[in-house]
């Protein structure tokens, strides 16, 4: 079984997108169609970070590697879900409240933060998601950790211009894949495999990605 992690990119006003305060909207232009040509051709202008998308080190750090140089082999790995989904809107996600998956956090597992927000897609509220403490993600950071994942806006908290964890997790060579859906669903799946792969955008903060999971079986050594 395969879980799509990914939100649709739609203009249609009856599925309304989320996205970050300031940030450029999706338009798509249709410049060709069948059958007044010979094929269907759409122009589509969106921002690095629209609908589900990965931050690369280089969104906040000045010198940090862009989407085109990452390491791909970190972007496909082993999915551990902290499931977090009883926290309430702009609720702190501390360290205490993901200690309990400490011992699976190591170098190469990608870690979801699973807060059930993504129901929010699209609504007011969607911004006033639970957030990450900045010590938990620098225990993460320290645990070898170095992409994590979540089904909200931002790890950080949407008020708070500074995005501290962004800086952290960003800062150590990380990535953050962000407006995730569906990682529930990813609960059910057995050792769980994630991917996070991003477009090949020259030099590029940022990438729209197709984010999805699926079980590898077995087990892992």
């Amino acid at each position: 079984m395969m879980i799509d992690l990914t939100h649709t990119l739609t203009t249609s006003p009856e599925a309304p997108m989320s996205i970050w305060p300031g940030h450029p909207t999706l338009e798509m232009t249709k410049v060709a169609t069948i059958p007044e040509q010979v094929a269907n051709v759409t122009l589509i202008s969106l921002g690095s970070h629209t609908g589900t998308h990965i931050d690369a080190p280089n969104h906040f750090i000045a010198d940090g590697l862009t989407v085109d140089k990452y390491d791909l082999t970190k972007l496909v790995g082993r999915a551990l879900v902290v499931d977090v989904r009883g926290k309430k809107a702009r609720e702190m996600i501390t360290w205490e409240d993901m200690q309990k998956w400490e011992g699976d956090m190591h170098e190469g597992v990608i870690v979801l933060i699973c807060t059930g927000w993504s129901q929010y897609w699209g609504k007011e509220n969607y911004e006033e998601h639970p957030f990450m403490d900045l010590d938990a993600a620098k225990k993460l950071m320290e645990m070898g950790v170095r992409v994590i994942g979540c089904d909200t806006l931002s790890p950080d908290n949407i008020c708070s211009p500074e995005c501290e964890v962004h800086k952290v997790i960003l800062g150590a060579g990380g990535m953050i894949a962000e407006n995730l859906r569906g990682i529930e669903e990813v609960l059910a799946l057995k050792n769980p495999i994630v991917s996070l792969l991003p477009l090949k955008l020259d030099s590029c903060d940022g990438s729209p990605i197709r984010a999805i999971a699926w079980s590898a079986g077995g087990e892992f050594v």
